[in-house]
């Protein structure tokens, strides 16, 4: 089939790095996990912090976002991705780097049991 002969314009495509740049700015999901597990009692009151949107004051837990106004947050917890994250998190703990370590080798040596003693 391929391209019109006629089109001029090329599509415009989604660009990557804003993906990419998010990605990094995230805390990692074993992290996040660990703060969902702390009890309620440990959890300290949101501090306010200019450099944040809204004063820091309106915060996403499950995805590590804070919001500019509290009807912005509550239309975030309305949508399928932030859903999909609670999901991940009330379930079986992530990976960590320990996890990631021992899976390449890179963990505790196992060396079995000592066949002389010295």
């Amino acid at each position: 089939m391929g391209r019109c002969p006629t089109r001029k314009v090329k599509k415009r495509r989604l660009s990557h790095k804003t993906a990419r740049r998010d990605k990094f700015e995230v805390k990692g999901d074993d992290l996040v996990y660990t703060e969902l597990r702390k009890p309620e009692t440990e959890t300290k009151p949101l501090e306010l912090n200019e450099d944040l949107p809204g004063m820091g004051q309106f915060y996403c837990l499950h995805c590590d976002r804070y919001f500019s106004k509290a009807s912005v947050r509550d239309d975030h917890f309305k949508t399928k991705k932030h859903k999909k994250r609670v999901k991940i998190m009330n379930g079986p703990a992530p990976h960590s780097q320990l996890d990631a370590d021992l899976a390449a080798g890179m963990g505790m040596p196992d060396n079995g049991p000592k066949l002389m003693a010295a």
